[in-house]
């Protein structure tokens, strides 16, 4: 893991920078997004300083996971939403480097359509293909 020194998920786990924060716990900090996709979007992040998905230590998965899953239901619970909208980014699209959830409280016909990139199609047995491959890996 790499040092979070100049990392503002970090500062804001220190204290060091102000958030609202939601959700303080031993592993994992949530706060509300300074530019959120809808009012009550959070960010969820471990207190450690991790990068990315795949660089997440397994004693972390647990109470990382666990913790998104209480997010995306108190957005329903406490913001009257229908349901959420939960994704991360590794690397690519990731404004900050380090590990981070983002829950957004959902209701239908709020304008938000979809993902946010176009869809492609697979030509005939290239679906297979990939399949394999990911497989092979695994």
């Amino acid at each position: 893991m790499a040092s979070g020194v100049e990392c503002v998920f970090c500062a804001i786990v220190a204290g060091d920078v102000p958030a609202d924060v939601v959700l303080d716990e031993p592993d994992v900090v949530a706060f509300l997004d300074r530019r959120p996709v809808f009012k009550g979007h959070v960010l969820l992040v471990p207190r450690a300083h991790v990068v990315t998905l795949p660089d997440l230590p397994a004693e972390l998965r647990d109470p990382f996971l666990g913790a998104a899953q209480r997010l995306a239901t108190a957005v329903v619970d406490g913001l009257g939403a229908q349901g959420s909208f939960v994704a991360m980014n590794n690397v690519v699209s990731q404004s900050v480097a380090h590990l981070h959830v983002h829950v957004v409280p959902r209701t239908k016909g709020d304008g938000l359509r979809g993902f946010f990139w176009p869809r492609t199609t697979y030509a005939d047995g290239e679906a297979a293909e990939y399949a394999a491959r990911l497989r092979a890996v695994l």
